[in-house]
């Protein structure tokens, strides 16, 4: 078994901001644009190496939309940053009609997703928007799990042929994957083969499920860990590969149960390989003010509790 070592902790839209560097420099074309969240989506240092290719929308999300798409459609690729809740719920009649109708040329940049959001809340912590983004035709849906891979999914992003919308979050966790290993959209990541159960996850769950790999082989289990980054095109390959070695299956995410990860994956068992899986996911129930730590565990999302799973998934084949 692989044994991942943490980097030093770091928050993923970090790895956002310095990708969008990086994408400025290889492609003129990149344009980078914020609703009045510039210092939150660390988009600083684009607007400093490039303030003629920054734009500053003000609280107007909508409009950010429709101006992003009139840019790609002249042949600029528009990265669009805010929080995920402004980013998606409130503008998703634009991103409907403008950027997915349109299969126009657009980035969502999706900043402080999910519940380790923290102490923000319940309105701030969307758990609804893979779902709302994988349901629009021709939409990419990717959540890399740490700084490294959200900068290589950020590079890989502006050089995708479509809309692409790139997930990630605010709390500082660790950083762990190479740096230099190029992100690849449709790929599935095998971070530890096993023979027992597979461990699909995405995003910050990536990290606990290794955690909880490690904890489930001392005691004789063998568990693959596959970091689902690209939850949209989904690789089918690896994850039905896995499953027929494994025939069980954990699929955790930091998202509500409709919609996201773990309907994406068994949709692809009913049709091809019916398994045992065991969910671990937001269930039906928005979020609620604490510490990233805090609501990790108190949603089942750290190691311990995938570990359970886990147990729980092998006990049904």
């Amino acid at each position: 078994m692989k044994k991942y070592t943490d980097q030093g902790k770091v928050d993923t839209r970090s790895g956002f901001g310095a990708g969008l560097v990086e994408a400025g420099r290889k492609d003129g074309r990149v344009v980078a644009m914020t609703a009045d969240l510039k210092g939150s989506l660390k988009m600083d240092a684009f607007a400093a190496e490039f303030p003629d290719r920054f734009i500053q929308c003000g609280i107007a999300e909508a409009n950010m939309v429709g101006a992003a798409a009139g840019l790609a459609i002249t042949g600029k690729i528009p990265f669009i940053g805010s929080f995920a809740e402004f980013v998606t719920g409130r503008v998703y009649d634009q991103l409907r009609q403008e950027v997915a109708y349109g299969h126009t040329n657009v980035k969502i940049a999706s900043s402080h997703a999910g519940i380790t959001l923290g102490e923000d809340g319940a309105t701030h912590q969307t758990m609804e928007d893979i779902a709302l983004m994988r349901a629009l035709p021709g939409m990419a849906v990717v959540a890399p799990c740490d700084f490294n891979q959200t900068k290589q999914a950020t590079i890989a992003a502006a050089e995708w042929d479509g809309p692409v919308y790139l997930r990630f979050g605010r709390p500082s966790v660790p950083n762990f994957t190479d740096p230099d290993e190029p992100f690849v959209i449709g790929k599935a990541y095998v971070m530890n083969e096993g023979k027992d159960v597979s461990i699909l996850t995405c995003g910050h769950l990536v990290w606990e499920a290794l955690q909880a790999a490690e904890a489930l082989e001392a005691e004789g289990i063998s568990a693959e860990v596959i970091n689902v980054a690209t939850i949209k095109p989904l690789d089918e390959a690896a994850v039905l590969g896995s499953l027929r070695k494994t025939r069980c299956a954990v699929v955790a995410e930091e998202h509500n149960a409709a919609g996201g990860l773990g309907e994406a994956i068994a949709s692809v068992a009913a049709a091809e390989l019916p398994t045992p899986i065991e969910f671990v996911n937001g269930c039906d129930k928005f979020g609620q003010s604490g510490t990233p730590a805090e609501l990790m565990k108190a949603w089942g999302f750290d190691a311990a509790h995938l570990a359970d799973a886990a147990r729980k998934a092998i006990a049904r084949k």
